[in-house]
């Protein structure tokens, strides 16, 4: 348990802005529960006011009530944290697609900076440490101010779903290159792998899927020969196996490295369907998105029933 305060702590502290300095510009706020899928409009234009932190921006636009002595966000327009069906629920937030780090009173938004809160499930795992609904985010501002390089790893360079992937960095004004999967290396980078999910199961961040939301923080899993794909709930629960030509487009991050993106599927046409639901009208405000010939799935899934 005391991991956990740790993170919620982390996550939550309440505070106010600094007030003085320049407002960042071009900042974007959301608010959410259940992994994206409820949005909980503000009640008006976004206000941005001198040098704001990730608390102060919430607070500024949002109702926000604390407990523990100001510690811990308890609710925001009423929506509280706690316990929801058995489960426990509270307010996590991302900046840029990147689990937060440090308090939110201690975290300055700057310009261009995507804050999202969502208040969730977190039974199954204490954190979440990459999201996919802030995309071109990190890949456009960074992390933390910091802009990284980006490589576009593929199992086939000159195939379709790898140049589709690249030309849609591009048309974000992202500049990445591309090549052959080789690691981590050594200079640190924001990666994005294009394979089918056998060409990658041995990368430390598709192990991290593998090893289930506890590890990665996804709601999916591959079989163990990559042909299946085990879409979860939020109990950690299979709710629907998918076999030929599923995809999925996820992120995930390991301790203080740059988060790796995964563009995957069970084979060549998962793959392909994968790549061309990267983009913005299709990751917006998901956790992470399954693809199939039905269209794009947010995941985790829906609660199975209680029989």
């Amino acid at each position: 348990m005391t991991s956990l305060v740790g993170v919620l702590g982390v996550l939550a502290l309440a505070g106010c802005g600094l007030g003085a300095g320049t407002a960042p510009s071009g900042v974007k706020l959301l608010v959410t529960s259940d992994f994206g899928a409820r949005v909980l409009p503000a009640a008006g234009p976004l206000q941005v006011k001198g040098q704001e932190t990730a608390m102060s921006l919430l607070e500024r636009n949002y109702q926000v009530d604390t407990r523990d002595g100001g510690g811990f966000v308890q609710s925001v327009d009423g929506l509280a944290g706690g316990q929801e069906g058995g489960a426990p629920v509270d307010w996590f937030y991302y900046v840029n697609g990147v689990e937060a780090t440090r308090g939110a009173d201690a975290t300055n938004v700057r310009s261009g900076d995507r804050v999202w809160w969502d208040r969730h499930d977190w039974s199954q795992t204490e954190g979440v440490p990459a999201v996919v609904g802030s995309f071109p985010e990190p890949f456009l501002d960074g992390i933390e101010g910091k802009r990284l390089p980006v490589r576009v790893e593929c199992a086939s360079v000159a195939g379709s779903a790898c140049r589709t992937v690249a030309a849609r960095l591009r048309a974000v004004d992202v500049t990445a290159t591309v090549g052959a999967i080789e690691g981590a290396g050594r200079v640190e980078a924001l990666r994005v792998l294009v394979a089918p999910w056998p060409s990658i199961s041995s990368e430390t961040a598709a192990q991290a899927l593998a090893s289930g939301p506890r590890t990665s923080g996804v709601y999916a899993r591959f079989s163990t020969d990559g042909r299946a794909l085990a879409l979860l709930d939020a109990d950690g629960r299979t709710v629907q196996t998918r076999r030929a030509g599923a995809g999925l487009i996820a992120a995930t991050r390991s301790g203080e490295h740059a988060p790796v993106w995964l563009v995957t599927g069970t084979d060549g046409s998962g793959l392909e369907l994968a790549a061309r639901a990267f983009d913005q009208s299709t990751l917006q405000d998901r956790f992470a998105v399954a693809l199939g010939p039905s269209g794009a799935t947010p995941l985790p899934l829906d609660r199975t029933p209680i029989r």
